[in-house]
């Protein structure tokens, strides 16, 4: 069973160096295993992948190739960093951003198993401009700030399609690199292409803000406010709305009348915050970014880390989801007696395969995760 922990590290790296080395190398053999078995072999060549890269994102060219030789320079390795056309991934999140004449910010939580978030606060400077953010695929971000105070985050947007385009966490590190306004950056947002749905949430230091939804393959769609669950507009469909409570947390937040300084303690609280971590979906962490003051406070299961663009702290922090509120893993699956599934011995379940299972669309009763001697077998008539 997994122990339901994720390590959090803050690091910083002007330059991709012996820091990210490390990462790379602790973290690639899951990556590759992930890469290999959701066809990533059959996708663009590296060729094709590094000239996309080029073409559309020009301006992160140079610290990919550094990334590519620091990795180790195979195909595999060139063709996963660029994120052209990459297998698919699932997510949840909640974002929101608000600001009046004092104050802006825009907070976000991020919902999933354990299992499957990288837990890296990075800050670096890779093309010359400071940028701060939760990485993922070793090079993105899911949301982040950068020295001119312009913040982003994603949300999953609740479409399994994909079309020819970048993993959404690259075009996120690509608009903290090279945008200071949320105009500079819906432009950027609107010109490259996603490979699938996402839910963007923007804010900067002037207190602009806004909300864009991607859709597979290309194509940007300004919503009325600076909201995002896990679905879209314009008749789609989501997939399994009822499991990741969609709807729901979108009517909360339209329902808030919560300004800048109180957004975050809402995100906090149900319904935005999930605890449901041994079915794959509970809130791994919260970050609040202050664009004004280039900050974040990210909360970490009961741990607060305060953090500034110009006043980062390198520290560590392991969260225990097992002792959540709601959580108490072993249990939370939405069955009972009924389901012939012996908790006392829950400790034999393998969460890790359930949780990628979950993250891959496919998830099964929880029964499919179990030693034969767990489920009951029916008496005989």
């Amino acid at each position: 069973m997994t122990n339901m922990k994720l390590t959090f590290d803050a690091v910083t790296e002007a330059t991709p160096g012996p820091k990210w080395a490390a990462r790379w190398a602790r973290s690639w053999p899951v990556y590759e295993a992930w890469f290999v078995a959701r066809g990533g072999d059959a996708g663009p060549s590296r060729a094709d992948c590094r000239a996309a890269l080029k073409h559309h994102m020009p301006e992160l060219i140079t610290t990919y190739d550094k990334l590519v030789t620091i990795a180790g320079g195979s195909n595999r390795a060139a063709r996963f960093l660029s994120t052209w056309c990459p297998p698919s991934y699932l997510g949840g999140c909640s974002l929101a951003a608000v600001a009046d004449r004092h104050d802006v910010r825009l907070v976000r939580n991020y919902d999933l198993s354990p299992e499957l978030n990288e837990g890296l606060l990075l800050r670096t400077e890779w093309t010359g401009r400071a940028v701060m953010g939760m990485v993922e695929f070793l090079w993105g971000l899911s949301d982040g700030i950068n020295d001119a105070g312009l913040s982003v985050a994603l949300a999953y947007g609740g479409r399994s399609e994909t079309g020819m385009g970048f993993g959404i966490t690259t075009i996120l590190r690509y608009v903290l690199e090279t945008s200071e306004t949320v105009e500079e950056a819906v432009a950027a947002l609107k010109r490259i292409p996603s490979h699938m749905a996402y839910n963007v949430v923007l804010a900067d230091a002037a207190g602009r803000t806004a909300s864009v939804e991607l859709a597979p393959g290309g194509g940007a769609m300004i919503m009325p406010r600076a909201i995002a669950t896990n679905h879209q507009s314009k008749g789609t469909v989501a997939d399994r709305p009822g499991f990741t409570r969609t709807v729901e947390r979108l009517a909360h937040l339209k329902g808030l009348l919560a300004g800048p300084r109180d957004l975050g303690r809402h995100f906090l609280k149900e319904p935005l915050r999930q605890d449901r971590y041994g079915e794959g979906f509970g809130t791994l962490f919260t970050a609040e970014y202050d664009p004004k003051l280039r900050s974040l406070l990210l909360s970490m299961n009961g741990k607060r880390w305060h953090q500034t663009i110009d006043g980062f702290l390198e520290g560590q922090h392991t969260a225990d989801y097992s002792r959540a509120s709601g959580s108490n893993a072993t249990i939370s699956m939405p069955m009972g007696a009924e389901s012939g599934v012996d908790w006392s011995q829950a400790a034999m379940i393998d969460w890790p395969r359930l949780a990628m299972d979950y993250a891959a669309g496919r998830g099964q009763e929880i029964s499919a995760y179990l030693p034969d001697t767990m489920v009951s077998k029916p008496e005989a008539a």
